[in-house]
């Protein structure tokens, strides 16, 4: 007698790809203007930050090495992601693009964590600090990081690598503005003390603006449900197709930063096996909910508990 994979009463459609297809991968040459520009001027930075003595200079020197790091792993996630797959690595390496923000976000927090500390040593004594270079250093920081920016606007809203850049560059022109006013309030009314409390703020915008990457991409790294798509919705969604009973054993996750897969069981007691059905509600998925990746298995009933050998997505 026949083993039907611990399904007597089952018929699969054991990992059919539905609608499969690959996102296009991010570009990488954002990634080198932007690391060369803003290394270029983190240098320039670091250097009046030590001749001028301003912890501000240097803690934002600091903040924007950090973005430079960060830019670094982002683009080589994306030059990673243009890698095929293997044999081995059957997904290619896509995943870094998602590895890639958890690693900056884990910099940037420690990074807060250092500036915080000297600064509250400097703010008891704060030094002279030679008040119109500040300024005027500050202020081609600003106009270096928004057109850093702008690199990453047209793909910040699909892709965390790219989201993380942007907000970084914006939160290094915000900061730079911050340092330009600091420098004005030194220059104009003597307040030495200004120079270590906007090292101190510094510290807390890093802390604050990678505390949210930070938390997305750990829970992508974990495989939880990526932003913007709802599993219950997914699920019911797969539950009102032609035929389908039931619907378990629904996974959702991301492959990468900018492609989603999922995995699901679909209980159709009274129809054959459909590759037409597969394929029109593999489109559907990818048009409603961005899901590019969906591997389904069709079953005619039986126990939903038993083992089910094609939970996982192949290549």
């Amino acid at each position: 007698m026949p083993h039907h994979h611990n399904h007597p009463h089952t018929d699969t459609v054991a990992g059919a790809h539905a609608g499969h297809r690959h996102a296009p991968p991010a570009g990488t040459r954002a990634y080198v203007v932007g690391i060369a520009l803003n290394l270029g001027f983190t240098l320039f930075e670091a250097v009046w930050g030590l001749l001028t003595g301003s912890l501000a200079l240097l803690s934002d020197a600091l903040h924007n090495l950090g973005d430079v790091l960060g830019l670094v792993l982002a683009g080589a996630a994306a030059w990673l992601a243009l890698r095929p797959a293997s044999a081995r690595r059957t997904y290619g390496y896509r995943r870094a693009t998602v590895l890639a923000p958890l690693a900056n976000g884990l910099l940037l927090v420690a990074a807060s964590g250092a500036l915080g500390w000297e600064a509250l040593r400097r703010l008891a004594q704060p030094p002279e600090v030679a008040a119109i270079p500040v300024i005027v250093v500050a202020a081609v920081g600003i106009a270096i990081n928004l057109g850093s920016a702008l690199l990453f606007r047209g793909g910040h809203a699909h892709d965390i690598n790219q989201r993380g850049a942007y907000l970084h560059l914006m939160a290094d022109a915000a900061v730079s503005l911050a340092v330009v006013f600091g420098g004005v309030g030194m220059w104009w009314l003597g307040w030495r003390w200004l120079d270590p409390a906007l090292a101190l703020g510094v510290g807390i915008v890093i802390a604050i603006t990678s505390w949210g990457l930070l938390r997305e991409s750990l829970d992508l790294a974990l495989d939880a449900v990526p932003r913007g798509v709802e599993r219950d919705a997914v699920a019911a969604f797969l539950a009102q197709q032609d035929g389908v009973a039931a619907v378990h054993h629904v996974h959702i996750w991301a492959l990468g930063s900018r492609e989603i897969a999922l995995t699901a069981h679909l209980v159709r007691p009274d129809a054959d096996i459909d590759d037409a059905f597969v394929a029109t509600l593999g489109t559907r998925l990818r048009e409603r909910f961005g899901i590019a990746h969906a591997t389904l298995q069709v079953e005619r009933g039986g126990d939903r508990d038993a083992p089910q050998h094609a939970c996982r997505a192949g290549g």
